[in-house]
Formats: structure tokens, sequence, C-alpha cells
């Protein structure tokens, strides 16, 4: 068996200058982004409980069109949930292998809030630009899970990493190395990549925890929400 990697420990480097954008996202758009429905749930949606998730997705505009994601209970135990994804959309958008991904966000506060960008296509293709969980205030979680390529994941902290923060993200998608940045630091290089031939669909969405592995939301708590200011795909 081959020797583990050691951990990765955060680099002082200095991120190259983006290459022009390919992708700026408009969620306000019906071509570029579908609401309420994605392959990556059961059946499109939507609901999905496997995955330890309350969301019952809504192509309601009120809870993804405005680049504010929302969460909202409903009388039967579930939250309605906005999520947009470019898959079945007219434009089709794909982000592929070389791309570099950024992203502005303000993270949720409330407890049982799951905000996520990431990728999916044909039930695979999974990158996790990041996941949050306010019951780790100060952590980030950045995966790979393409298959066929060895999943490989990092849980960064940062005092900077707190509910109701500001964050930047940019992550490079390389056939080799994915490389993750936050806040201008680089903080994970997964040295597996992604492939040559990769791409999939972008999906960016509020997720409501159901307390397999993360506090559901408090009893009082009707709504949440996080904002996404910008996500832009460049590629040379």
């Amino acid at each position: 068996m081959a020797p583990m990697p050691p951990p990765w420990q955060p680099q002082p480097s200095v991120p190259r200058p983006l290459p022009p954008a390919v992708f700026v996202a408009d969620f306000s758009s019906p071509t570029q982004w579908v609401a309420g429905r994605t392959s990556a749930f059961p059946g499109g949606g939507p609901v999905n409980p496997g995955d330890n998730k309350l969301d019952h997705l809504v192509e309601d505009p009120a809870f993804s069109r405005s680049g504010v994601f929302r969460a909202e209970r409903r009388p039967d135990g579930n939250w309605n949930a906005g999520l947009l994804t470019t898959e079945g959309s007219a434009e089709d958008f794909q982000v592929r292998a070389g791309d570099v991904l950024d992203a502005r966000v303000q993270l949720p506060t409330e407890l049982g809030a799951w905000p996520a960008i990431w990728t999916w296509l044909d039930g695979d293709q999974e990158i996790d630009v990041f996941e949050y969980h306010p019951d780790n205030p100060d952590l980030l979680e950045l995966s790979n899970h393409v298959r066929g390529r060895g999943e490989s994941s990092h849980y960064h902290r940062d005092p900077s990493i707190a509910p109701g923060a500001w964050v930047d993200l940019r992550v490079e998608l390389g056939a080799r190395s994915v490389v993750w940045w936050v806040n201008g630091v680089r903080v994970f290089a997964d040295r597996r990549g992604v492939g040559s031939r990769w791409h999939a669909h972008l999906i960016v969405n509020l997720s409501v925890c159901a307390g397999r592995y993360h506090p559901r939301p408090e009893p009082g708590v009707r709504e949440m929400s996080y904002r996404v200011e910008h996500l832009r795909v460049h590629r040379r």
C-alpha cells in the first residue's frame, strides 16, 4: 500500500491572475439556471431524506433567483428550499477540467443551515466548492468526490470563517489536482484532480440538516438564508 500523503497545510502562495470569464452567474436568468429540481436528488426531487436533508425543493423565485438562497419551514416538518442548477437549462453550461471558479458568499447563521456550491453530472463528477454548517462555526468542508479519481476532502478551519461572515472562494479544477483558495490563501490541493476529460453542471443551494450528522434547526426558527454575491467561471 502506498504511503498516505502528509496532511495539507496552508501555503503562502499568491494566486495567479484569473483568465477570462466564460460564465458569469445571473441567478435571475431562466436560460442559465433551472430552479427547484436536480438529478442529484432521487427522481429529480423535491425531497432527499436519504442524504439526511429536510429540503423540499421549490421553483418559487423568492427562494433563489435574487442570489439569496432561502429555506422556510413547512407544516409537514420539511423546509421549502432554494436550489439552482445549470443542468437542463437552455444554455446547459458545464465547468470542465482546467477551469477556475471564483465566488463570494455570506454564510448563514442558523443551526441546521447547509449551504453549498457544487458540481454534478450523471450521478457522479461532484466537486464541493464549499459546504458549511454553523454548528462548526469556523470550518469549511472542501471535497473532491469524482469517482475513479479517489475521494479527497479537507476541513479548513480559520477565525475568518464564522456565521454571517463573507468568504471569498477560488477553486482551480485541475486535471491532476484541485486547488482551493479561501480569502486569498491557498488552503488545500488534493493531488488527485478531476481527469483531463471531466465536465459537470453547477449547483448552488441551501439545504437543511435532518439531524443525523449536524443539528436540525431549532424549533422557533422559521426561515434561514445565505447569499451568493457573485459566481464566475474562468477558462484559459
